[in-house]
Order: structure tokens, then sequence, then C-alpha cells
């Protein structure tokens, strides 16, 4: 890994996060998908990047001009995906562009294994926090992807990201600065979601929530039998309705459906141009 280079699998427009971070069909968030990732989870969706490294190398400089390439097709943000390893030349890009007339804001899209002083270092920089928190039970954070004590780590930088931004602010339906904490709910792991959200309820039940239901069994989670499936719609209810105990009131909750849609391909031109749209 050379230190003046990035790995990037995928950059363009792409509608797949929370609606302020889209905006309207012409619009949509400047997505960079970075190659690899610091956690290895058995169940990615974005395993052919995180896992397998596609992607093709670019110079700190080219990342910048991505970025600012990115704005002039319209998006209203810059959607940096799974940044953590690259945080010095990303920083460093950002500058670069923001010199050259780089407005729109851009998004840290995280797993939250992050520590606060790398989060610190970016401060000025990032104008919206984007974190996953998977794992409220350390255990299953060893369990599926490898790394210890999540929980404590993840709220560290959670609640360094809230400091930084504070709660999400949102002009004309588009985001503009602020945090987003996403959580993933796993089948057979419901008190691991439940604890998340103690954990997050204990920061701040304002906290602009992005509540997803979309698991798929996907790469190695074949290998761990309780994960392999999806969600029940009374696993779902559960879980919804914890979130109603704790009195979250903002965020967004997905339907319990099909998830093939939310599966991107990186191995096409176009990983988000699914077969069912093609046809």
């Amino acid at each position: 890994m050379q230190k003046d280079k990035v790995k990037i699998a995928w950059f363009g427009k792409h509608f797949g996060e929370e609606p302020p971070l889209v905006g309207n069909k012409d619009q949509g968030a400047g997505g960079i998908f970075f190659s690899g990732c610091h956690l290895k989870c058995v169940f990615c969706q974005n395993h052919q990047i995180s896992h397998q490294n596609i992607g093709k190398e670019y110079s700190i400089k080219e990342l910048s001009e991505i970025m600012l390439d990115l704005q002039k097709q319209n998006a209203i943000n810059i959607d940096l995906v799974t940044p953590t390893s690259w945080s010095r030349q990303i920083k460093e890009a950002a500058e670069i562009a923001k010199e050259k007339g780089l407005k729109i804001p851009i998004v840290w899209n995280s797993n939250a294994y992050e520590s606060p002083a790398m989060i610190k270092d970016l401060e000025g920089i990032v104008d919206i926090y984007l974190p996953d928190f998977k794992y409220g039970l350390a255990e299953i954070g060893e369990k599926y992807s490898g790394i210890k004590k999540y929980p404590e780590i993840a709220e560290k930088a959670i609640r360094e990201m809230l400091h930084q931004v504070g709660h999400l602010k949102i002009h004309d339906n588009i985001a503009y600065r602020g945090i987003i904490v996403r959580h993933l709910v796993l089948p057979n792991n419901l008190e691991n979601s439940k604890k998340v959200l103690d954990i997050l309820a204990n920061i701040d039940n304002r906290l602009f929530l992005g509540l997803m239901s979309q698991y798929s069994p996907m790469y190695d989670s074949k290998d761990f039998s309780e994960i392999n499936r999806q969600l029940t719609q009374k696993e779902w209810q559960e879980i919804t309705k914890y979130l109603e105990k704790l009195e979250f009131t903002n965020g967004w909750i997905q339907d319990l459906t099909s998830s093939e849609i939310f599966i991107p391909d990186f191995t096409k031109k176009d990983p988000f141009k699914f077969e069912h749209n093609e046809k």
C-alpha cells in the first residue's frame, strides 16, 4: 500500500442512503467506495471490496478531482464508504478539493470501529458522520467480525462524532451537518440489537437512527447457521417495539422486505444497476 495512494472500488452517484443524503432523482449521493476494511464481517454485503480488495489505485490529487467531479454532477454530498483505513489520504484530498471549490458536505460512512483521536483529526473536514453501530455485545463482534471491544470503541467514536458535528441538520430535505447512526439487525441476535439501542439511548435518544432490516446471508454467513437466513417478522417487530420503548423519535425504519435489491455487484461497471431494473 503506497502512502500517497488510495484504492477505490467504485465512485459515482448512488441512491442507497437515507433520504436526506440522496435528495431527488436528479441529485444523489456522491459515493466513493474504498477497497479494504479493518473488520472482517462474515456477512459483509460488500465483501468483494472489503475482503477481496477489488479496486484500482488513485493518487491523492486524483481523489480530490473525483470529489470535485461528483459535485459537478449535482451530487449533494461526498459519501466516503469504508474510509477508515485511508483517513490520512482522504483528509489531504478533501483539503485540496475544498481549496479548489468543493462546497458540498463530506459524509464519513464507516463501521464506527475507530479511535476518537482519528475522528478528532477529521474536524473541519467531515460534515456528516454515518457510523454503522454493529454490535452491542463484544463477544458477537469477536465472533462475526474478528475484533475485540467493539461496543466500547464504537461508543467512544460516536460520542466524539456527536460532540464534533451535533445532531442532524436538514435544509430543504437535504442533510448538511450532523450524525446518523445505523444499525443492521441480525437474525437470532436480538439481545445484541437491544444492547446497541440501550447504548445509543444512553448517549442521546434524540440521535437520528437508521434501523435496518435488510440483512441477507452473504459471503461466509453460511458457516454460522444462526445467521444463515433473513429476519422474521416477529424478530423485526420485537426490535421496533424496543426502539419505541426507548423513545427514539428521529430517523428511519426500513420495511421488512426482500433485501436482494440492496446487494451491489462490484464486478460490474455500475454495481448498483440491478437486474430487475435492466429488464
